[in-house]
């Protein structure tokens, strides 16, 4: 007698791209942690897939690439009802709005339970102003079963500026991998191939994809500024940026430029944030726009404290003067006296960072999120 095995319900991920980001970041993280006797999972990249897919630990996940064409692609859409009528699954997830249109082919298809995360703003709609966009989010709200945005005040949009119902909305903050990213509990490691020397020097550092609404170019106008008004902070702190893009070139430029390229290191991407993030002293995150950052969780956890921009979810993240301080966007002048302000007090800047670290540790675990997010698709 042949005993059929009942496989686990498997949801179908919806996004953009599969490569390095903290969307990406956050949804690997929740594939890793869900156990695997409770759900499959498979992805749908709208565009196509990088070696970040390498990060998923399961070997039962597919990734499927839709490679759509810039603009509206009637064929990606196709091909994307096709995808879902041949997986069957039991629940398409979203996420954000260059994918949530694809929710129309779930419902074709037939896909019981559907659900939208909202991560942050984009940058073609970096404060969620956009009209169009409104509706469009509203509109797809009778195709959408439930809606998880990251902060409260993502949340707060989707209820009084979209207009979608309270109870089809459940926030769920990121959690992040503190067996991962935790303190160094050693000396500054060497190993990491910086050519500046660090020794007896403070390390300013970000990470993040080097475009516009990510506004690396303000953090380095105001790492400028501070050397110019400060030889102290001159002496003691050096920069350094993790990530490519258009603005990397940009920022090489600007530190050349004031002759402070020999203090500064932007090697573009790099697979080992962890290891580099425990080099840091302290971490900037000069965003125009933001959900809730990964990278900000990242190094709270590494035992950072943070000097963020007061935008979206990041006054959820840092308690100001406590374990961080929050600046305007744009604003290099309010960023350099932040960075002055650290680097020249060492007891607040340890205070700060051990008050990040256990604000992390208590608050913003990934268990916590698995167990939020699990509460959600048992519902289907």
């Amino acid at each position: 007698m042949n005993v059929v095995t009942e496989q686990p319900p498997l949801i179908v991920h919806i996004i953009y791209r599969l490569g390095v980001g903290g969307l990406e970041n956050g949804l690997v993280n929740l594939i890793n942690h869900i156990p695997v006797e409770q759900y499959r999972h498979a992805i749908i990249c709208l565009t196509d897939s990088t070696d970040f897919s390498k990060r998923i630990q399961r070997n039962d996940v597919n990734v499927y690439e839709v490679h759509k064409r810039p603009g509206h692609d009637a064929q990606s859409f196709v091909k994307v009802f096709k995808l879902l009528k041949q997986l069957k699954p039991d629940i398409v997830h979203t996420r954000n709005l260059a994918a949530i249109e694809y929710q129309v082919c779930a419902l074709l298809a037939g896909v019981r339970f559907r659900i939208q995360g909202e991560h942050g703003w984009d940058v073609f709609d970096p404060d969620g102003s956009v009209v169009k966009y409104r509706r469009l989010r509203f509109i797809l709200g009778f195709v959408i079963h439930r809606f998880i945005p990251l902060s409260k005040q993502l949340q707060d949009y989707l209820q009084f500026k979209v207009g979608i119902a309270e109870d089809k909305i459940t926030r769920i903050c990121n959690g992040v991998d503190t067996k991962l990213f935790y303190p160094a509990d050693t000396a500054r490691q060497a190993s990491m191939g910086c050519p500046l020397d660090l020794s007896d020097k403070l390390v300013i550092g970000t990470v993040g994809r080097m475009h516009g609404v990510k506004d690396q170019l303000t953090l380095v106008k105001a790492y400028i500024l501070a050397c110019q008004q400060t030889a102290a902070f001159t002496e003691k702190a050096r920069l350094i940026l993790i990530g490519d893009g258009p603005l990397r070139e940009i920022a090489i430029k600007l530190l050349e430029d004031s002759g402070l390229a020999d203090n500064a290191w932007l090697p573009g991407e790099r697979k080992d944030i962890a290891l580099i993030m425990r080099s840091f002293d302290v971490f900037v995150l000069p965003s125009k726009a933001e959900g809730i950052s990964n990278t900000i969780l990242e190094a709270m956890a590494t035992g950072l404290p943070v000097i963020a921009t007061r935008v979206g979810g990041n006054p959820e993240l840092i308690v100001d003067k406590v374990t961080g301080l929050l600046v305007e966007k744009e604003n290099d002048t309010e960023m350099a006296a932040a960075m002055q302000d650290l680097v020249a007090d060492d007891y607040k800047r340890k205070q700060f960072a051990r008050a990040a670290l256990q604000r992390a540790q208590q608050e913003f675990s990934i268990d916590n999120m698995v167990v939020r997010y699990l509460a959600v698709y048992d519902r289907h």
